[in-house]
């Protein structure tokens, strides 16, 4: 979490990433006093993470019989895939144990 510095009439001033003689108090990412110093890569952050919960909510729908794959707009079908087909090749590369490997 960042730290922060304020000046007399409370509004941070500076964010740092370790605390300082003069900034001590550390806020949660997402704070409403840290909107002015969030830039296009924070929001991109964010971006990313809310990405990441619309599809867990989709897989929870579709889990439930909720929704269908084939409810959303074939646009929307070929991102999930996609991403999905993504996320499945990262975690095999990742997986430098088989199944029968052993430590």
């Amino acid at each position: 979490m960042p730290y922060v510095q304020r000046n007399a009439e409370g509004v941070v001033t500076a964010v740092f990433t370790a605390p300082g003689p003069d900034h001590q108090e550390e806020l949660p990412f997402g704070h409403a006093d840290l909107a002015p110093f969030s830039g296009p890569a924070e929001f991109a952050r964010l971006d990313a993470d809310l990405i990441r919960v619309i599809e867990d909510v989709v897989d929870v729908l579709i889990d439930r019989g909720l929704l269908r794959l084939t409810d959303l707009p074939p646009d929307a079908q070929r991102k999930l895939l996609a991403r999905k087909g993504a996320r499945a090749r990262l975690r095999q590369g990742l997986n430098l144990l088989g199944p029968d490997d052993v430590i």
